[in-house]
């Protein structure tokens, strides 16, 4: 089984934990801008969710489509758009995967300790958007 699915809209890097004391405890929390991003990401995929959690084994393929910078002329946005220029500046590449991983949990998979195949990705795009193909390798 294979699922496919697009989260639109411009992504977002996993951010690094946040900590906070509070009755003299330390609290780690992420940051409101992953937060919000990966409640977006569950939404998204909640349409293409299985019927039962995903148990075994899965491979993921994590395609982030970032904004073609507006400092680019018309031609080197062109070659950016066709895939011959690629975003090679922060964030990294897994940043974003740890946190579509994250968002997953619970919707696709019961941990994303599952996942033990990752292709992921960095290109620009007119369209920013995450595309996401989880298979499953139990099969």
């Amino acid at each position: 089984m294979t699922i496919y699915f697009t989260v639109y809209g411009e992504p977002v890097a996993q951010g690094r934990p946040r900590a906070s004391t509070k009755g003299g405890f330390v609290r780690m929390y992420d940051p409101e801008k992953s937060k919000d991003y990966k409640d977006y990401v569950r939404l998204a995929a909640a349409e293409h969710a299985p019927d039962a959690l995903l148990l075994g084994p899965l491979g993921m393929m994590l395609t982030v489509y970032r904004p073609i910078p507006k400092s680019f002329s018309k031609k080197k946005a062109a070659l950016a758009e066709a895939g011959e220029i690629r975003p090679v500046s922060k964030p990294d590449v897994d940043n974003y995967l740890k946190g579509v991983k994250d968002a997953l949990k619970g919707v696709m998979w019961k941990d994303d300790s599952q996942v033990v195949e990752v292709f992921a990705q960095k290109r620009y795009s007119f369209r920013p958007r995450i595309e996401v193909k989880i298979k499953d390798l139990s099969k």
